[in-house]
């Protein structure tokens, strides 16, 4: 599990391109201190395991076929930087909000622009993906937990602000119109839209809420 506070922005040091198979090189440097065999870390928001360390910094990971296909990690390519989280521990502070690694989907960004000291940045998401993305909500965008400051149901689209700080220390200040970003939708967000729209698709549970919700008045 991570926290969705980007640790490092690091290059991609080499690319192994395998049949339905990627094999990455983090220069990940200090970061790495301490990582062992087996350890999770969020690359580009999505939860890769290390497969080899190089004792220097160097941290190896394998990219299957269905991760390939899912995120944007098929796109890197030598000089690649990419967003670097390592797993939080138990008592850690939680700045951003729990974010698993499993990537929802992806987003592409359709329209960037300059509001003062922020960066606006909207994405295009798909329609199933977007009914979990909320005003003032929460969402993994590229690994950093971001808020998400609207969205147009109409046009398919989310919005978010970068402060200074995320613009220089993470890959979202770095993207052109057209590029695409690992989205991870909030998770409690996902399972209490899911559970009202299962609620209101069932006539004896909306009976059933109304019939509570008359009780409640009438106390």
């Amino acid at each position: 599990m991570f926290t969705g506070i980007v640790q490092s922005l690091v290059a991609v040091m080499h690319v192994e391109q395998e049949r339905d198979l990627s094999r990455i090189e983090l220069d990940m440097g200090e970061l790495a201190d301490g990582i062992e065999l087996g350890a999770s870390v969020a690359v580009n928001g999505t939860c890769l395991t290390v497969t080899r360390s190089g004792g220097d910094g160097r941290v190896f990971f394998d990219i299957i076929k269905e991760t390939l296909d899912t995120t944007n990690l098929g796109s890197l390519e030598l000089g690649s930087l990419v967003n670097v989280e390592r797993s939080f521990k138990v008592g850690d502070e939680v700045g951003g909000h729990i974010v698993s690694g499993h990537v929802t989907a992806t987003a592409v960004l359709s329209d960037l622009r300059h509001d003062g000291h922020d960066r606006v940045l909207t994405f295009a998401l798909a329609p199933e993906w977007l009914r979990f993305v909320l005003h003032k909500g929460y969402v993994g965008v590229d690994g950093a937990s971001i808020t998400v400051s609207s969205v147009d149901r109409e046009n398919g689209t989310f919005s978010i602000c970068l402060i200074p700080e995320t613009i220089e220390r993470t890959t979202l200040g770095r993207l052109a119109l057209g590029d695409r970003v690992n989205v991870e939708v909030d998770s409690q967000t996902q399972t209490i839209v899911e559970t009202i729209e299962r609620v209101m698709q069932d006539p004896q549970m909306r009976k059933a809420m109304m019939s509570q919700a008359l009780a409640g008045d009438v106390e």
